[in-house]
């Protein structure tokens, strides 16, 4: 065994969480860190900095992203809701749902950014796969450039 960490595969959740390649689960798939500059959040280059897999993979590729968003977006909501109700609770007698109604859209609003990157990274790596041998070279071929898609044509 190598004790190099590089030759380890990186984890799943961790490199989605950090907007890492689908490929290489190494290199950062935007080209800044920060997701709440505005201006440059969704940013991406064209290849993995260290793979060389294309973050485009098809034009239009992430148009599918909103549907990963939404299920983010549920799943906030039903985690405040569930705060909510265990550390402060609801009542028919006052207006306590509306304020974590409110709370929560502050919360969604907040977290946007970060979904966003989120959803087109989860959306990236339900189709390119991790690979092992991504250190031997660029993928192969034009258009879907992925190893994972050979023989899909």
């Amino acid at each position: 065994m190598c004790a190099d960490k590089n030759h380890e595969k990186p984890n799943l959740l961790k490199s989605l969480l950090g907007n890492k390649c689908a490929r290489c689960r190494r290199g950062s798939i935007y080209t800044t860190k920060n997701p709440y500059d505005l201006k440059n959040c969704l940013k991406m280059p064209d290849r993995c900095p260290v793979c060389g897999q294309q973050v485009e993979v098809e034009v239009g590729f992430y148009y599918g992203t909103g549907y990963v968003s939404y299920a983010l977006s549920i799943a906030v909501c039903v985690a405040s809701l569930i705060a909510w109700w265990l550390f402060i609770g609801f009542s028919i007698y006052d207006n306590r749902i509306f304020w974590w109604l409110g709370v929560n859209a502050v919360l969604l609003l907040i977290l946007q950014p970060m979904l966003m990157r989120w959803s087109r990274t989860i959306w990236m790596a339900f189709f390119v796969y991790y690979d092992n041998d991504w250190h031997k070279g660029p993928p192969e071929g034009t258009g879907r450039a992925n190893a994972t898609f050979k023989g899909a044509m």
